[in-house]
Order: structure tokens, then sequence, then C-alpha cells
């Protein structure tokens, strides 16, 4: 049998599976595939390898894709950042279905077979009635001590991001993808961040976690918590500057505080600074000539 480029993607494909692989990432030839596969599987029709034998009449037409804007996430899966349908939330309030979440992560079983995440679990922070939410990748020594996401050095630092935008920690809600600290030999206060795996088996909590919130606005604290919710592979320097989708909801990606504190450089201030001159603009909040002017070089 002759090997087209449909059927190595469809073996490839199949190889992952039988490995347990969950998520690939994809060439933008890859995409095209899969786009034309589904499109013709909408019509009931059988998808054609390019270069697999048949004739001109009974080759059908391609349909015109749809490239999506930069930065967007493809739209031809669009329930892949849906929250999984394995979690249930129950009737009731906004509080209550957070406690059910807070309980479920506990003994969240994706994240429990890993075997490389610490035991300490540490959920949410802040006011879940809250327009804005900030999400970043994982607890680290000082947020597993005191059971609190983005306390510490960097948890300071973002209090000051926040308090610059006029806001306190008590008006936003404060998330992260993962759970739990992910583990080290001999660990102390050495932390590090978490493995797509680990992010992946997290991801249904924190997905249900803004379906419960609804914010209209997400920070994404760091690279590794924008791939985690956005599904897209990119350094945090290619990913913020505009707006991203998350089912509906604008997300904003920035550096994490942490890297401001390894920075003195008032350039990458001003960067963090103009995706949360931003989000206050989108937000509609309001926004003074001197909080415009904060970290602009002087003349």
């Amino acid at each position: 049998m002759t090997s087209t480029p449909n059927s190595l993607f469809r073996h490839y494909l199949d190889s992952l599976i039988q490995r347990g692989t969950t998520r690939a990432s994809l060439t933008e030839e890859a995409r095209d595939v899969l786009r034309t596969w589904y499109l013709t599987a909408k019509k009931g029709g059988r998808a054609h390898s390019p270069s697999s034998p048949s004739s001109p009449s009974s080759r059908p037409e391609p349909e015109p894709v749809k490239t999506p804007p930069p930065g967007t996430a493809p739209e031809l899966f669009p329930e892949e950042r849906k929250p999984s349908s394995s979690i249930t939330l129950p009737e009731g309030t906004m509080e209550e279905k957070l406690q059910y979440l807070r309980d479920l992560a506990q003994n969240w079983k994706p994240a429990r077979d890993l075997n490389s995440l610490r035991d300490t679990m540490v959920f949410a922070t802040g006011n879940p009635h809250t327009q804005l939410m900030l999400i970043g990748e994982a607890p680290g020594y000082y947020e597993e001590v005191q059971r609190e996401p983005f306390v510490g050095r960097a948890g300071e630092k973002l209090n000051q991001i926040l308090k610059a935008m006029g806001l306190s920690r008590d008006m936003v809600y404060i998330s992260n993808i993962v759970k739990f600290r992910p583990a080290l030999p001999n660990q102390r206060t050495n932390n590090r961040a978490p493995t797509p795996e680990e992010i992946e088996a997290c991801l249904p909590i924190i997905m249900h976690e803004i379906q419960v919130i609804q914010p209209k606005m997400i920070i994404a604290l760091g690279g590794t918590a924008a791939v985690g919710l956005l599904g897209e592979q990119g350094s945090v320097s290619s990913m913020r500057g505009r707006f991203h989708d998350l089912n509906g909801i604008p997300v904003r990606v920035t550096y994490h505080p942490s890297y401001l504190l390894r920075s003195d450089n008032p350039r990458e201030k001003r960067k963090v600074w103009e995706d949360m001159l931003a989000v206050m603009e989108r937000m509609g909040m309001p926004v003074s000539e001197k909080q415009r002017g904060y970290f602009l070089p002087r003349e």
C-alpha cells in the first residue's frame, strides 16, 4: 500500500494514542489535514489524501478554511478548552460550587496518579464575584506553607501591581492551574514549573473554576499558565501584547511576578504595566494620566 500524507498522519496519531499521549503540538500542515477531515465528516463524506488516486470528477472540491487570527486558538475543535464532562457541578450558589471543586481537587485522581506532585492542596483566594481572574501555574514553597496562591515575594509583587491598578487581592480571584506544588528530590524551598502532563491532569478543575466565576477578563501570569489555558505553544514575549480568547473570555498574557523580581529593568516592568493598562481599558476601569506614565523612560 502506498503511504500518503494522510495515512502517515493517521499512523502517527494512532501511535500517540497507544502511548497514552493526550496532547501534541501540530504544524499548520497537520492542522490543515485535520480541518479537511473535520469539514468532510460534517458533510458526511470521506476525506481523500491529496496524493491518493482518484479521478478529477470524483474528488471533492476543497472547502475554503478560514485561518484564525494570530494569537487565537484554532476553531477546529471548539470543545477542547471547555470543561471536561467528567465533572458535573452541583446545583447551588457560587460558593457551594467552588467548595465542591475544592473538595474534588483535594483527591483529584488524575493528578494523584502521576505521583509527581506533593500532597498539600492550594486552591484559590479572593472574591469569586469579581470580573477579573488571575491564573498562575502552580504553588511554590510559600504558597504550600500558607495554602494560598501568590504569597511570598512574588505575591508581594502581584499585590503592588494590583494596587497600581486601583485593586486589591480581595477584589479579584487568584488561582493556579495546578493545585499542588510540583515535587523534586530532597525538596526544601526550591520549586519547579509543572510539566505538560501535570497541567493536563489538573486542567478540568481550573476550567470549571472559570465556568463558575464567569469572569469578564483573565490574566495569565507566566508562559506556563498561558500555554496551559490557551493550548498554544509560545513564549510570553510572543503571546503578550494582545488579547486571546478562551471560550468567549478575553485573556491577557503577561510575565509572572517572579520574572520582575529577577529583572530590575524598567522596560520589562513597563511591558507588564502596558498589559495591565490594556486590561483596565478593556474592562472600562478609569485610567489616570499618572497611571499611563508608570515606568516610561524619563526624558
